[in-house]
């Protein structure tokens, strides 16, 4: 069931609008068209400080400062289970036993 704006009672309304304003408030924009650059997109950074995404940068004549890869939000939290296994058998298996 869809409701309307008029629908939605005023805290709720509110409440809705704040949460938006949330989420879109630590995004990074391209500073000419406004677009949230794509994960895996390459932002470019300018002398003045401008980021552009990968689309407007030919509106550019300069070359940018510096250029980076857009991450996802899970960059950097990811865990990487390594299998130890293999490398206790394998030093156990070069250690001289001790009842020989």
């Amino acid at each position: 069931m869809r409701l309307s704006v008029r629908e939605i009672p005023g805290l709720e309304f509110h409440l809705l609008r704040r949460g938006v304003g949330a989420v879109t408030e630590g995004r990074e924009r391209c500073e000419h068209c406004h677009r949230t650059p794509l994960v895996g997109e390459h932002v470019h950074v300018y002398k003045s400080g401008r980021m552009l995404c990968e689309l407007c940068r030919a509106l550019r004549p300069e070359e940018p400062v510096s250029s980076r890869l857009v991450h996802g939000p899970a960059f950097g939290h990811a865990v990487r289970i390594t299998d130890q296994r293999a490398a206790v058998r394998a030093t156990r298996a070069r250690e001289p036993s001790g009842g020989e």
